[in-house]
């Protein structure tokens, strides 16, 4: 069922009081924009183009469309989609058949798939025949057979199986004409129910599955649609994963203000400048990597950037002199964005503030959200002192789907353990100081990996830096320095603690090991190097000396 699990009855009379919830839906938002900006275009991707009004009859349809397939309320429905319009769309069209949509990485394979089917008993997937080499009609002939609730494979895409169920005949059709005019209102998810499901990134193992009230993403979508100074003629590209935080602003803010959404399949630096250059982007959102290397082909080349008006960065620490140097080259400021699939939309930057405001802080929280700093017992931390970060409020997801226990686990009496370690600025702001699953304890004094690795990228021979724990009998950890260099440039072990000692940082935070290595690895969303695989890498160089 599509009940929040942690929202309570005072909690719904709380924040529809202060008006931070409303009875409006997503859904809602596009029947207005449809009526609004019936030719104005709302979505566009690099082979589909369609205004407000078209919009709304592919959602119709294809909510009409899983419905006819026998789909009943809250059965869940797999999107694994590239950025597009059909992703886009999809995600209202199951709020609007009451259905519950999840997003899935088109990276994951197998076992990350099986995993999520099994954990949320998917009864149906929409996926592509195949993208970029990998065939994703065979991986479900595989998968299909050992769920019997999995009931149906619908293939997005122009060029669909002949013998499948698709996309493009659903919205091809107008089933609208077989049913009264109010006959998806009696259906659509209500405004104090969830009909989206968000997966974790599985940085930690398997990716845990997140509930996202409507009430709590129509919130988050206005609150972000204020701080970015939305309006209908603000065009909002994302290039980052579909599913997870940077491409809200699309499927949540846009709609709030009625701004035009632009989608790319697949993410190449060069190719997202010339969507930017084409379409006019103001608003980007991204990760800090994109950012990184869409700095580096403006350093060579060329594209009109002119456009953007504010660059929203999210999914994991920003290096300062990488967003400096971006937002030179792409003549925007650049706002830090904080939250998880955990708790969506904790608070962002704001675009009028200064540089170092906007580069070294996330920002804010959004009204109504409250963030407190704890240590190990539970006390809040004295005023700038490091704490792990806890949150409540109206952006808040309502628990992991289909998992109480892990649930009790992360919230506790209203407030969300976030994982991650921070501080207050003397205004206010929340500075992100790490992960607290990785503060390295070197004799008793604790060691923030994100302090030293936005240190170590800003010497001019290292690209990208992960910091990382390995064993050791008298201290109990150390740490290690991977990092990734610039191109013909090269760091000694040596050069490394000099330029850090020149940094005024306790001696104690110096790495005592450096390891070089072509590319930092990333996890399957992109966003988050893979420090667990840099962890094995090493232990097993140590056991092999």
């Amino acid at each position: 069922m599509g009940i929040p699990t942690l929202y309570t009855r005072e909690l719904y009379e709380s924040y529809t009081r202060q008006g931070y919830w409303t009875e409006q839906t997503i859904a809602d938002l596009w029947d207005i924009n449809g009526q609004r900006f019936p030719d104005r275009e709302a979505v566009v991707d690099s082979g589909t183009r369609l205004t407000w009004s078209e919009g709304v009859t592919w959602i119709n349809r294809m909510a009409l469309g899983l419905l006819e397939l026998g789909l009943k309320k809250d059965e869940l429905v797999i999107l694994q989609l590239p950025n597009s319009v059909e992703l886009v769309l999809l995600r209202v069209a199951c709020e609007k058949a009451g259905l519950l949509g999840l997003p899935a990485l088109r990276t994951f394979r197998h076992t990350e798939m099986e995993h999520i089917i099994e954990h949320s008993r998917a009864a149906a997937v929409v996926v592509l025949p195949e993208f970029r080499g990998f065939n994703y009609r065979e991986m479900y002939r595989d998968i299909q057979p050992k769920f019997p609730f999995l009931k149906h494979i619908i293939y997005a895409g122009v060029n669909p199986p002949a013998d499948s169920l698709s996309i493009k005949n659903m919205v091809g059709s107008p089933l609208e004409s077989k049913y009264p005019g109010d006959y998806l209102a009696s259906k659509k998810t209500p405004w104090n129910e969830f009909s989206l499901v968000l997966h974790t990134s599985g940085t930690t193992g398997l990716p845990r599955l997140s509930e996202y009230p409507v009430c709590s993403n129509v919130y988050l979508g206005r609150a972000t649609a204020e701080r970015l100074g939305l309006t209908p003629d603000d065009i909002v590209f994302t290039i980052s994963p579909a599913g997870l935080g940077p491409s809200m602003p699309c499927h949540l803010a846009a709609p709030v203000a009625g701004s035009k959404i632009v989608m790319q399949e697949h993410f190449t630096a060069g190719e997202a400048l010339k969507v930017i250059e084409k379409e006019k982007v103001t608003v980007l959102g991204a990760v800090p990597a994109q950012l990184a290397m869409l700095s580096a082909v403006l350093a060579v080349k060329k594209y009109d950037t002119s456009s953007l008006k504010v660059i929203r960065v999210t999914g994991s620490p920003l290096a300062y002199h990488v967003g400096k140097e971006a937002e030179e080259r792409l003549g925007a400021p650049i706002i830090q964005s904080y939250g998880s699939v955990d708790f969506s939309g904790v608070g962002s930057g704001l675009p009028q503030e200064s540089m170092d405001a906007r580069l070294l802080t996330a920002g804010y929280p959004n009204p109504g959200n409250e963030i407190k700093l704890v240590d190990e017992a539970g006390n809040e931390v004295p005023e700038g002192e490091v704490g792990e970060i806890l949150g409540r409020g109206p952006t808040a997801v309502s628990g992991y789907y289909r998992d109480k226990e892990d649930t009790g686990k992360t919230w506790e009496n209203g407030w969300c353990h976030m994982g991650d370690l921070g501080k207050f600025d003397s205004a206010g702001r929340l500075m992100i100081v790490g992960r607290k699953k990785e503060m390295i304890i070197r004799g008793g004094q604790n060691i923030y990996p994100a302090e030293i690795e936005a240190l170590l990228v800003t010497h001019p021979s290292i690209s990208a830096a992960a910091v990382v724990p390995y064993p050791d009998a008298v201290m109990g950890e150390k740490a290690c320095a991977f990092v990734a260099l610039e191109p013909r440039r090269n760091i000694t072990f040596e050069e490394m603690v000099a330029f850090l000692k020149e940094k005024d940082i306790a001696p104690f935070k110096i790495p005592e090991r450096l390891e070089i290595i072509s590319a930092l690895p990333m996890v399957a969303d992109g966003q988050k190097v893979d420090k667990k695989l840099l962890a094995q890498h090493l232990a097993g160089k140590l056991k092999a000396s």
